[in-house]
């Protein structure tokens, strides 16, 4: 039985964030399967359809192409569509309107539960297109039971039609730790790192916040993902502790030498679909303390600190356990580790597999599903 299937490579051509990361490493491992050639992938001929200027990944099984010289929703909506064979896999939130027989992930309705993250354009865009989409594709993929609950309760689809298939942790297990002068300078275990945003749900201002409090303790910042404090000033927040760094961007090896030479990742989030940033510092042996909201319990279950996004007092408290506290600080990297090994990349991808036989009218033999290509 021959089968055809189309991935959307819109991602290839925009900035890497846990969106992107996440289509990236889905079609890592899909390739990787399509190898092997499992029941699952017999006969099953998958396509990778690109636009211009996308950063096109070295693959053995999976073609890719490149499409006229269009860009963005435009791009997706016209030159993708016309192209697709077969079904087709939108892996980043948004995919063609009128294909029907498509798995689209739609990662978190944070445009829903906290639109004074995004713009108005931005919130009418999302806010028109995902319950549209969730309607007319065939199956909706999530990152969380969490999302799978907030898609339901804002009505973009219906309870059966979503599968939730979660990132993966393997990507960071095998980043090669290796300090840069910036990252050396603020490295040790007096360091809390911070994923620096804009973004008011990512809530970056409430550990920066902290700053003169932590520094009275002997505590220092370091903040990644942003050069400077002007967003915070812009706001009307003068940040000018001498023990906050920003280091803006940083390579995958920079972060994982200076997760793993720091005190703890804060990750202070109102609402997250996933939260991959916690998964990864896990997966470096880095202890996490993250906000009691949204999918992060879920995500870190017991193998992380919890405090309220909205409480100073609490994460405070948190710090100071950490710090002052080794055998908890040894004890949550081991439970770090063992929970970030729960999520694999490799798993996600069979389930994607799975969507598409069960698409396509193939039902995968039950031992195969319960042993074979997960390990």
């Amino acid at each position: 039985m021959e089968r055809s299937w189309t991935i959307n490579g819109r991602f290839l051509a925009q900035p890497l964030t846990g969106v992107q990361r996440y289509a990236f490493e889905i079609v890592r491992a899909l390739d990787e399967l399509l190898v092997e050639r499992p029941f699952l992938a017999r006969g099953l001929k998958i396509d990778l359809l690109a636009p211009a200027e996308a950063r096109i990944p070295s693959l053995k099984a999976i073609c890719t192409q490149v499409i006229t010289p269009m860009r963005g929703h435009l791009w997706e909506q016209t030159a993708l569509a016309t192209q697709v064979r077969g079904g087709l896999l939108s892996l980043c939130n948004t995919g063609p309107l009128g294909i029907r027989k498509q798995i689209l992930c739609i990662h978190d309705v944070n445009t829903r539960t906290y639109p004074q993250s995004y713009s108005l354009p931005f919130r009418l865009l999302y806010g028109t297109m995902l319950p549209v989409l969730g309607r007319r594709v065939a199956t909706v993929a999530t990152v969380s039971h969490y999302s799978a609950g907030e898609l339901v309760r804002h009505r973009i689809c219906k309870p059966a039609k979503v599968v939730v298939i979660p990132n993966g942790h393997e990507h960071a297990a095998s980043w090669r730790p290796r300090h840069s002068p910036r990252t050396a300078a603020v490295a040790g275990r007096d360091t809390i790192v911070v994923i620096g945003s804009a973004i008011p749900h990512k809530n970056t201002a409430l550990i920066i916040g902290m700053a003169e409090r932590l520094a009275a303790v002997g505590l220092r910042i370091a903040v990644v993902g942003m050069s400077d404090a002007r967003v915070f000033r812009a706001a009307g927040r003068e940040v000018a502790a001498s023990n906050v760094t920003w280091l803006g961007r940083l390579s995958d090896d920079e972060l994982a030498a200076l997760l793993q030479d720091c005190l703890c990742l804060a990750f202070p989030s109102f609402v997250e679909g996933f939260g991959l940033p916690p998964l990864e510092a896990m997966a470096t042996g880095c202890p996490v303390i993250v906000s009691n909201r949204a999918s992060l319990p879920e995500i870190c279950a017991g193998a992380a600190l919890y405090a309220s996004p909205d409480d100073a007092e609490a994460w405070f408290d948190r710090f100071m356990r950490v710090r002052n506290m080794p055998d908890v600080r040894e004890t949550m990297i081991g439970l770090g580790r063992a929970r970030a090994s729960n999520f694999r990349w490799r798993t996600s991808a069979v389930r994607y597999l799975e969507a598409m036989a069960a698409l396509d009218g193939l039902t995968a033999p039950s031992t195969e599903r319960i042993a074979g290509f997960i390990a």
